[in-house]
Order: C-alpha cells, then sequence, then structure tokens
C-alpha cells in the first residue's frame, strides 16, 4: 500500500514538473531570442521519429564486422552479384505439349480459388495492390480481375509494368 502512495506522489511531481517544464519552453518560444529552439525540437523530433533505413553494421563472410557504409554496400553488392549469377542445378525433366489454336479463357472459379489462396498481409506489388483489397471487393474485384486476365490471354502479351519487380533485401545473420 505504500509502495503505491509513494508510486502514485512520483507520477505527480513527475506530471507537475513535466507541465512546467513544457510552459517554461512555450513561453520561450514567444522570445525574440529563442526563436531558432522551435527549429531545432522540429528538427529533433524528426529525426527521432526516422526510420532506420540501412544496417550500421555488417559481418563479412570472413567474420570481419563492417561498420563503414560504403564498405558495407560494396559487400552487399558481392553477396548480390554471387546470389545473382549462380547456375542452378536443373534436370530439365518438365515436358510440356504445345496445345494449337486459341489459350482457354479463365473462369470465374479459378479466379475465386486463386485469391482465397492467397496469404494475407503481404506487401503490395508496384501497382499499389494487395490480396485483402481485391478480396475486400468481392464480386466487383472478382470479375474485374478475370477479364483483366482474360484480355492478357486473348491478346497474348503481359503487361510490360508487370515484368518489373522491386527486390528489398533483408540480411539475416543467424548464430551457428
Amino acid at each position: 500500500m505504500e509502495y503505491k502512495k509513494s508510486r502514485q506522489r512520483a507520477k505527480k511531481i513527475i506530471s507537475s514538473a513535466k507541465e512546467k517544464k513544457q510552459k517554461e519552453c512555450a513561453s520561450d518560444l514567444n522570445d525574440p531570442e529563442h526563436q531558432n529552439e522551435i527549429f531545432r525540437m522540429a528538427k529533433q523530433m524528426v529525426k527521432e521519429r526516422q526510420d532506420i533505413t540501412g544496417p550500421t553494421c555488417l559481418k563479412e563472410v570472413l567474420g570481419k564486422v563492417i561498420v563503414d557504409e560504403t564498405e558495407i554496400k560494396d559487400s552487399w553488392k558481392e553477396d548480390m552479384e554471387k546470389l545473382m549469377n549462380e547456375e542452378s542445378e536443373w534436370d530439365y525433366g518438365i515436358s510440356a505439349e504445345v496445345k494449337e489454336g486459341p489459350a482457354d479463357c479463365i473462369k470465374i472459379g479459378e479466379v475465386v480459388a486463386t485469391l482465397k489462396k492467397m496469404k494475407s498481409h503481404k506487401a503490395p506489388g508496384l501497382s499499389g495492390l494487395s490480396a485483402e483489397m481485391i478480396q475486400a471487393t468481392e464480386d466487383i474485384g472478382t470479375q474485374w480481375l478475370l477479364d483483366l486476365c482474360n484480355g492478357i490471354v486473348k491478346e497474348g502479351c503481359i503487361p510490360e509494368n508487370w515484368k518489373l519487380s522491386v527486390i528489398f533485401i533483408t540480411h539475416l545473420q543467424r548464430e551457428r
């Protein structure tokens, strides 16, 4: 019981001190000598709310810790070049028969089934559409997607912007 009373007293003292300091800062902002303070405070607030945009350090393949930003970028570049230029083993075991004539149209049931299989809470693509958005529109979105896909099948070409992608690299280091 005594602990709770002490804690409440401490909270009251802290809140009154905060309030006093806020009033003092507010009155200082009206003073011509302290006009630049508001800009300094705004900069500080923006800086505090900024996301961390990249790693501050990185462990190299050899185990050396890198802290220099250019060295980190070079290390990432080397890793990605190696990853993207490696040849994968493939046994060429997939075979498909060539179909003559026009392609079959996509059916509404196929679109609905595909939308149900799509995972939730995933980042949208370059179009800005996520699976949840299309699913939320129900029949209208499903019909729009069906018409879009069937139009692509009839024309026989995929839109150029569908061939673009953005890759965000997140480096996960696991303890061994």
